[in-house]
């Protein structure tokens, strides 16, 4: 039988984790802290960070100097009793103790990791104290300042294997339960100030749960449940455990958490005793915020202020992609050098028209619309191009009177550019049926944000040579006094003595019949009964609008030509026809 017991004895020694080595007798919670060994230690991932990259950042090279004493000086050789003794000296509410474990992490910063340490001194000058005054507001002790130093190297864009994101790392889910905004534009676990405000709210709650601070750092790491199975498996009483007491029970990434903040403690305090390099700022970096209610980009800030871009990306990283969505409804805090905080409230008006069509969301769009940024500028048209594109496409008897676009640069064959000058009481709407256009394309070419126009405005329009010389003709006749004005065969035989009326009154025949008249096709109606509606031949219609067949479909607008003439020709327009001409048109339009 005692056999047996002492068999089973030395399998259970067997199946213990082989790399923790046993306390010596006489060993408890107490003391195990200071004696507890492990060789299989995990670094995390903060320790894999580019130290390289951090020192060469624009902050860095902007707002601190450094040298080479880390690369140039070795790691001076230190006792375990000096580092023991020195751990002992930190002002600290939260214990420090000594073991291999904490030893391995700081030899690992002070001899592998000293690039890695300049960088954390130098980023440190702006973000401790912000880190500080999240602490205080919550009293913590200020020690925890070191915990996003492993969290993630002072990077607020880091971002773990296991989707953990900012300065504390916080997990997607811990993040919103803590009231933090992650979208595509916005992820505060990336701003200094609201994710170290959370943080430390979070610690704060881990401690009222453990009573250990410890434990809670542990909890911080891992999460509770970790925590809590941890000791539901050292068993025994849960307030009488620490951190050191449940180690053998935690996963091997978390053993490690607790010892590197100790680690890291030790690091920021003693550096200079390891001759690494005391970075300085060489100005500093004070800063403010402002409310943003409105949605802009860095680059109309950038612009405006003469604020480097990156340096606006540095004090706020929580805008991943550049852009700040301020709406009347929801205020976002925007981080400036403290100077330039006055000079944003004065400017916002023009920060907020700068390039704004190329800014402003697209909040409503049409099969077949380009975005505005794309619409090509009128002198970035290539002339010699578009003329010869239209004369090979006139010469192509196949092709079809409304072809679509067939050139990369969004001009249509067939059509040309004109400006049409807004008159008293037109629409947008008018002006697209006029010259058959669709109003989001209005838009597009003149970067309007609205529908409404005002007399007088000037309107870059793109249509159909045809429609555009149609349209034209009108004005030409509008001055009967100009120099341009066609004389009439009537003119030239009116006596003199009514010479200063007949032109006038012809003009003003001429200008109501030209006027453009507009259909919009509705259901069950057909060309002949829209002819006959206007007094026009169906020819005419035809005509005026391009069309080869006497298809039509309902909500489509059509062109009604002037009475009695194809509203395309000029010269068929005048007064040649006489009544019994007209009358004979008339006849033959009922007989169809």
């Amino acid at each position: 039988m005692k056999r047996s017991l002492l068999t089973l004895t030395l399998i259970l020694a067997s199946l213990a984790p082989s790399a923790l080595h046993a306390a010596p007798k006489g060993n408890n919670v107490l003391n195990l802290k200071e004696s507890i060994t492990d060789d299989a230690i995990i670094y995390p991932e903060s320790f894999e960070t580019d130290a390289r990259k951090l020192l060469e950042s624009w902050y860095m090279k902007n707002y601190t100097d450094t040298d080479d004493r880390y690369r140039t000086s070795g790691n001076p050789a230190t006792t375990d009793a000096v580092i023991r003794q020195r751990l002992a000296d930190l002002p600290t509410v939260i214990d420090m103790p000594f073991n291999q474990i904490v030893r391995s992490y700081i030899d690992r910063y002070m001899e592998r990791g000293r690039p890695l340490v300049a960088s954390l001194l130098g980023l440190g000058t702006y973000y401790m104290p912000i880190f500080e005054q999240a602490l205080e507001a919550e009293q913590l002790p200020l020690e925890l300042k070191y915990l996003p130093v492993i969290e993630s190297a002072l990077d607020p864009n880091a971002v773990s294997r296991s989707g953990a994101g900012g300065l504390w790392q916080f997990m997607p889910a811990a993040a919103k339960g803590y009231d933090l905004e992650i979208s595509s534009l916005v992820d505060e676990r990336r701003d200094p100030y609201r994710s170290s405000q959370k943080a430390a709210r979070m610690l704060h709650d881990l401690y009222d749960t453990y009573g250990d601070w410890s434990l809670a750092i542990a909890a911080y790491n891992c999460g509770p449940g970790a925590v809590n199975k941890a000791l539901r498996r050292a068993g025994g009483d849960p307030k009488k455990h620490d951190f050191w007491s449940i180690y053998e029970y935690l996963s091997p990434e978390t053993r490690g958490y607790v010892p590197m903040f100790i680690a890291a403690n030790y690091v920021m305090n003693y550096y200079k005793e390891h001759n690494i390099s005391p970075v300085l700022p060489t100005r500093p970096l004070v800063t403010d915020t402002v409310g943003i209610s409105s949605r802009v980009h860095f680059d109309q800030i950038s612009k405006v202020l003469d604020i480097p871009k990156e340096e606006l990306r540095i004090l706020n990283p929580q805008f991943r992609a550049d852009i700040i969505p301020g709406s009347p409804s929801r205020q976002y805090m925007l981080i400036l050098p403290t100077q330039q905080i006055q000079a944003y409230i004065m400017s916002e008006d023009e920060i907020m028209a700068y390039d704004a069509a190329k800014y402003a969301r697209r909040v409503e769009a049409e099969p077949g619309d380009m975005p505005e940024d794309s619409v090509p500028a009128l002198d970035d048209v290539d002339e010699e191009l578009l003329v010869a594109t239209r004369a090979a496409v006139e010469d192509d008897d196949e092709a079809a009177p409304n072809a679509g676009p067939v050139q990369a640069n969004g001009i249509t064959p067939k059509r040309r550019t004109i400006t049409h000058t807004v008159a008293s009481g037109e629409t947008i709407s008018d002006i697209a049926a006029r010259y058959e256009v669709r109003v989001s394309d209005i838009r597009a070419w003149n970067s309007l944000r609205r529908n409404a126009v005002r007399t007088g405005q000037k309107l870059r329009i793109e249509t159909s040579v045809a429609n555009a010389a149609q349209q034209a003709a009108p004005a030409k006749t509008q001055k009967p006094g100009s120099a341009n004005a066609t004389p009439t065969k009537t003119t030239a035989k009116t006596p003199a003595k009514t010479t200063t009326k007949a032109p006038a009154k012809t003009t003003a025949t001429k200008a109501a019949a030209a006027k453009p008249v507009t259909h919009t096709i509705k259901n069950g109606e057909s060309l002949t009964t829209i002819a006959k509606k206007y007094g026009v031949t169906v020819d005419a219609l035809r005509k005026a609008n391009g069309m080869t067949g006497d298809a039509i479909r309902a909500g489509k607008t059509l062109k009604i030509p002037a009475k009695g003439a194809a509203a395309s020709s000029g010269s068929k327009s005048k007064a040649t026809s006489s009544k019994k001409k007209s009358s004979t048109k008339k006849k033959a339009s009922k007989k169809r």
